[in-house]
C-alpha cells in the first residue's frame, strides 16, 4: 500500500556526483555522503561544505523552485540561519528534474534534550516566527509562494485522518494506553471548523525533524522549507507545543504577540497530526531515534 513519503525515484550517489561534477566544476572532486532523507528530497553531504538536496517525488519539484526563490530574500531577515541555495542544477540525462545545493547549515539533529536545554529556544523561535509571519503577502506572492491548497487547518478534513492515524500508530505499538486516553481527551475538544482567517508567510512543516540545535540543545537552524506557503500562522506556532515545553509557552506568546484561544488550539492540533505522521515514518524507516523523538515531542504536545 502506498505511503505518502513513497519515493517515485531515487538517485544514486554516483549520479549525483556525476550531476554536479558536470554543473559545477567547481567542486571536482566531488566526495559525497548520505546526509538523509526525507518524504520529498534525497539529501547529500558534498565536500564536506555543501548540502545538496534532489527530488524522490514529481511534487517536490514545484516546492523546491518556491524554496529557491523565497530562501535567498527571506533568510537575511531571519534571526535563525535557514538554507540559501546557491548551486541550481538543472535536469540531465536520465535525472528529469531540477535540484539545489547550498552552504551546510551549523548544528545537528535534536536528540534527548532536557527541559531546560528547549527553553533556550523558547526566545529565538518566538522572534524567528514573528519576523517570518510579519513579511508582506504580496511579496510572496510575486515570488510564487502558493496559498494553502491542502487544508492543513481544515478540522472537517484532517481530524478523521489524524483519527486513522492514531489507530495505525496504535496497532503497531507506537502508542499506549496512556497516551491514547490523552489524544482521545484532546481530540474530543477539537469539533469545530477553524475559522481564524489570518493569513501568513509560514514555513508550513516547522517540527522537530526539520530543526537544527547547537551542542548547548538551542535552535541553530530552521531547515526543508519545501512545504512554504501563505496560510495561517498557527501551522508553524504548533512548534510551541511540539518542542517548547509547557511551563515556556506564555513567555512564548508573550513574544510572539497576542495569539487567540483558537489560534492555539489549532496549532496544538497540527504539532499533534504532524507528530502522528512522524512516528508512522520514522517506524517505517525504522529509525528508532526518531520514533523516540516523536514520542517526547507528542508527550510535550499533550501538556497543559
Amino acid at each position: 500500500m502506498s505511503v505518502p513519503w513513497s519515493p517515485e525515484r531515487v538517485i544514486l550517489k554516483e549520479e549525483a556526483i556525476e550531476l554536479i561534477e558536470n554543473q559545477f566544476p567547481q567542486l571536482k572532486p566531488v566526495r559525497i555522503q548520505v546526509l538523509g532523507e526525507g518524504y520529498d528530497n534525497s539529501v547529500f553531504l558534498v565536500n564536506e561544505q555543501f548540502v545538496f538536496r534532489f527530488p524522490r517525488r514529481e511534487i517536490a519539484v514545484k516546492l523546491l523552485q518556491v524554496e529557491n526563490r523565497l530562501l535567498p530574500v527571506v533568510a537575511p531577515m531571519l534571526s535563525i540561519p535557514v538554507p540559501d541555495p546557491i548551486f541550481l542544477g538543472m535536469p540531465e540525462g536520465g535525472f528529469l528534474w531540477p535540484f539545489s545545493g547550498y552552504k551546510l547549515l551549523g548544528g545537528k539533529t535534536l536528540s534527548s534534550l532536557t527541559p531546560e536545554q528547549r527553553m533556550l529556544s523558547v526566545e529565538p523561535l518566538a522572534q524567528f516566527l514573528k519576523t517570518l509571519h510579519a513579511f508582506p503577502i504580496n511579496k510572496a506572492e510575486k515570488l510564487g509562494v502558493p496559498y494553502d491548497e491542502l487544508g492543513r487547518t481544515d478540522i472537517l478534513k484532517r481530524k478523521p485522518m489524524l483519527e486513522a492515524n492514531i489507530e495505525k500508530a496504535v496497532d503497531l505499538g507506537l502508542i499506549g494506553g496512556h497516551e491514547l486516553g490523552r489524544l482521545q481527551l484532546f481530540l474530543s475538544t477539537v469539533e469545530k471548523p477553524f475559522e481564524h482567517d489570518s493569513k501568513s508567510l509560514v514555513h508550513g512543516d516547522f517540527h522537530i525533524r526539520n530543526m537544527l540545535v547547537d551542542d548547548s540543545g538551542r535552535v541553530s537552524a530552521v531547515i526543508d522549507w519545501g512545504d512554504a506557503h501563505i496560510g495561517s500562522p498557527a501551522i508553524d506556532l504548533s512548534i510551541a507545543y511540539s518542542f517548547i515545553p509547557a511551563e515556556g509557552r506564555d513567555y512564548f506568546f508573550q513574544l510572539y504577540g497576542d495569539v487567540s484561544f483558537e489560534v492555539k488550539k489549532i496549532a496544538r492540533f497540527r504539532a499533534v497530526y504532524s507528530l502522528i505522521m512522524l512516528l508512522l515514518y520514522g517506524d517505517s524507516q525504522k529509525d528508532e531515534r526518531l520514533v523516540n523523538e516523536g514520542r517526547t515531542a507528542l508527550g510535550l504536545a499533550l501538556d497543559n
